[in-house]
């Protein structure tokens, strides 16, 4: 999976970023920043970076999308774009949760390459280790999981959930472990309170890069093998369908 080009597309959050990698190292990114305009965005930005790369479309050997979970209008512009591509291509899609890959940001995103500065050596002295990755879901609720992050693949210490602030401090198995992410940060002051530390961003944060990190360190990642038929993963009744914006 290191070897060509691969095209890496995050929609979940509020910053939604394109990459574009070649024989595992990543060549340009982009950042969209303005929420609310990703659908609008996401396929020029990539298309302004296969041009100042002079790479055209049948170069591309894969598709890398964030699965979610985050913002169901966010996901769901990724997914779209991101079938879209591999049906017109005809390469392999791969969806890597969200979440795994907002672990890996420190790791992924060069000193200075997230929007407002950090990422790299900025946050070298929590680059590895443990981190409890939670992403905002309105209210008290959170999408969480947890994981290790090293020199090798990333390892899963608990799955994907939708979690709520209180029911995550109280979890035994997460005690300690510092937090970070859009989530973390808006309840930074009770995490704080209870003796938790929470990292700044881009610790946490979901991006094309991350991504990558995780694909690229996997040993043999698989790809979706209905790309048509394939969905994000929302882990609870999307916004949408509760009457509330995505």
């Amino acid at each position: 999976m290191k070897s060509g080009i691969v095209v890496a597309l995050e929609t979940s959050g509020p910053v939604a970023s394109v990459a574009v990698a070649r024989d595992g190292a990543v060549m340009e990114r982009r950042f969209l920043t303005e929420r609310g305009r990703h659908a609008r965005g996401l396929l020029p930005a990539l298309e302004a970076i296969l041009s100042a790369r002079e790479i055209e479309r049948r170069e591309i050997g894969g598709v890398v999308v964030g699965a979610g979970p985050g913002s169901f209008t966010g996901v769901r512009v990724g997914a779209a774009a991101a079938k879209g591509l591999v049906h017109a291509l005809g390469v392999p899609l791969y969806a890597v949760s969200s979440l795994a890959g907002a672990a890996m940001a420190e790791k992924a995103i060069p000193e200075g390459g997230w929007p407002g500065g950090g990422g790299g050596a900025a946050h070298a002295g929590v680059a590895d280790g443990v981190r409890l990755v939670a992403f905002d879901a309105r209210g008290d609720r959170l999408f969480a999981a947890a994981y290790r992050v090293g020199d090798g693949p990333l390892e899963t210490l608990s799955p994907p959930a939708f979690r709520r602030v209180p029911e995550l401090l109280e979890d035994r198995g997460l005690s300690g472990m510092p937090l970070c992410g859009d989530g973390a940060l808006r309840h930074a002051a009770i995490f704080e309170a209870s003796s938790r530390t929470v990292l700044p961003a881009p610790a946490g944060h979901p991006s094309a890069d991350g991504l990558l990190q995780v694909i690229f360190r996997s040993l043999a990642p698989d790809p979706v093998r209905d790309p048509g038929g394939w969905a994000p993963d929302y882990l609870r009744a999307t916004g949408a369908e509760q009457g509330l914006p995505g």
